[in-house]
């Protein structure tokens, strides 16, 4: 056991800024006996112990210090603070008196910490040259509110970079607000190249806690690097992959430098070079060229022009547009179509590929493959428009057509009439002609009326509005078609639906007398079986007769297969009597 006071307490003791401290102060008294005091006290900026708290048996004293109204003590007298500050870093001394045990004293060095802010970064705004003469400034970073002060470092793609001279220069500077935190600030300069327009930079703040280093870092970035170009890339660009007529074509230059260079597009006419960057969009390395023609083939060259060194780079392309033309289609013979003729239609085009030709006829309908159509024994029907599709196979979407007529000339034809035409005399009624040729006919009546002529298809109709009169009834009507080329006629026939009516009449009253025959002759049948007048077989023909004494005699001959069958149902719906009665 010791044999002299003894005082323990914590060499040092960590809070956190706002937080709550708390420092014990164990002694031991040997034989157990009682303190007769304890003091707390602080040490001043001037090394001199100012008292907080005396404490007796009889009572406890608090001093009247800047600690007042932050200070409590424990049962086991440890002393506590709150709200800590950073001012109250400082050391800390617990006093005890023991009587003749003498007085033991021991003290706790209070260390005050706040974790600093998240650095924050900013990366040079305006952008770096790597001409730049002098060494230039690649980002700023602060951070805030920390205690006690800690130190930035800065980092390139992940490694650290330390101050050389004439290469690297780190600039740091350290403020300590009111607060009593501190604010660090840093700023690295650094050369840059090429190669750096893909490095990422960020700033990291060191910090002690606990006994243990600690870090936080900012945000990478990346800076703005000017350089020139090294490759100019001139591409085409087209919605296919070959060019044909018709197509928006875009022709994309482009530089690895930066900021981009000033573009200027040229087409190579004979040995000169033409100038068509007015057709380009404004600063930048697009040319349109809208709608391409057979005339926009040519080699196109495109210019860079690098302001920071006025260094100069050139890229040309072949601009390939496929093309069809002059498409035209030959018929033979030449001369007057008649009907019955024949005709062949042949189509020829040219182009700097190969070219498959299709006929088709004016619903768009494939007849034929082949640059030739053969159209045999001509007929009106056949005056058609025929339309000749050329194709290019290698070029999909290339592809041009031209039409052509073919007329068949010829005397008219009269392919539909209103004959015969049932009617009443004095009712209005339409009379119908329909006739086909060419050149078009003219359609006349033998009669007066209101005529409306039109054409349905190819053929020329009319419609011939008139009231029926006795004469027009016996006499009909007459159509009268005709051209330059000759003249076709067809009579209509009026036929009486009065008398039609009356025929009809006679006609169905005959059919009702045969139908009411049958019915009579069937029920006398069905009367004399039913009474066993007539004994049914199963052959198709046999004679019933009557006894000798009387003097009439009935034989009935029955020979249709309708009646045998008959026959057949009776039977079976007689059942086992009539197959007794037979045997």
């Amino acid at each position: 056991a010791a044999s002299k006071l003894e005082i323990s307490m914590p060499e040092v003791v960590e809070v956190e800024i706002g937080g709550t401290a708390r420092i014990e102060c164990n002694f031991y008294i040997p034989e157990n006996a009682s303190y007769t005091y304890i003091d707390w006290f602080y040490v001043d900026r001037s090394n001199k112990q100012v008292r907080l708290y005396h404490i007796t048996a009889s009572g406890v004293l608090e001093d009247d210090t800047d600690y007042k109204k932050r200070l409590s003590l424990g049962r086991d007298k440890a002393l506590s603070i709150s709200a800590v500050t950073a001012h109250d870093a400082r050391t800390f001394v617990c006093q005890v008196g023991a009587g003749s045990y003498g007085v033991g004293e021991n003290s706790t060095e209070l260390s005050v910490y706040k974790v600093p802010e998240t650095p924050e970064i900013e990366p040079n705004s305006g952008g770096i040259s790597v001409h730049s003469s002098e060494i230039p400034e690649i980002a700023k970073c602060v951070s805030k509110n920390s205690f006690p002060s800690p130190n930035i470092t800065w980092h390139k793609n992940g490694e650290q970079l330390h101050a050389e001279d004439g290469e690297v220069t780190i600039q740091s500077t350290l403020t300590r607000e009111s607060s009593g935190l501190y604010t660090v600030s840093s700023t690295l300069y650094a050369p840059v190249t090429r190669e750096d327009r893909l490095s990422r930079y960020h700033c990291a703040v060191h910090y002690w806690l606990r006994g243990h280093r600690r870090v936080l870092e900012s945000r990478r970035v990346k800076v703005n690097i000017f350089y020139p170009a090294e490759h100019l890339k001139l591409q085409v660009v087209s919605s296919s992959a070959l060019v044909k007529e018709g197509d928006n074509v875009t022709l994309v230059c482009e530089a690895d430098g930066n900021p981009q260079p000033v573009f200027s597009f040229f087409k190579k006419n004979l040995d000169e070079w033409q100038d068509v960057s007015s057709l380009a969009e404004p600063d930048s390395g697009v040319l349109n060229l809208r709608d391409v023609t057979k005339s926009n083939n040519g080699t196109y060259k495109c210019q860079s022009l690098d302001l920071d060194d006025l260094s100069q780079i050139e890229e040309d392309v072949d601009l390939v547009v496929n093309y069809i033309e002059g498409v035209h289609v030959k018929m033979e013979p030449s001369s007057t179509l008649r009907e019955g003729d024949t005709v062949t239609l042949s189509c020829d085009a040219h182009s700097p590929v190969d070219l498959t030709y299709q006929w088709r006829d004016e619903k768009g309908r494939k007849l034929v493959e082949g640059n030739q159509l053969v159209l045999n024994n001509l007929t009106f029907e056949t005056s058609n428009t025929f339309s000749c599709k050329v194709m290019a196979p290698s070029v999909p979407g290339l592809e041009q057509s031209k039409k052509v007529s073919v007329a068949v000339e010829g005397k008219p034809r009269i392919v539909a009439i209103s004959s015969p035409l049932y009617v009443r005399q004095d009712e209005v009624i339409n009379l119908t002609c329909k006739a086909i040729a060419f050149p078009r006919p003219t359609v006349q009546w033998n009669i007066n009326g209101t005529a409306h002529e039109y054409m349905d298809n190819q053929h020329v109709a009319s419609n011939l509005t008139v009231r029926v009169s006795h004469d027009l009834l016996q006499a009909g009507a007459m159509c009268r078609v005709f051209n330059k080329l000759g003249v076709s006629e067809k009579h209509i026939r009026l036929v009486d639906q009065k008398s039609t009516a009356e025929s009809q009449g006679v006609i169905i009253m005959a059919i009702i007398v045969a139908i009411l025959v049958v019915a009579v002759l069937g029920a006398v049948i069905y009367f004399l079986h039913k009474k066993g007048k007539i004994p049914c077989g199963r052959a198709g023909k046999q004679d019933i007769t009557k006894p000798e004494a009387r003097k009439d005699k009935i034989v009935v001959e029955v020979k249709s297969d309708k009646l045998s069958e008959e026959a057949g149902l009776l039977q079976g719906a007689n059942g086992e009597r009539r197959a007794a009665a037979d045997q």
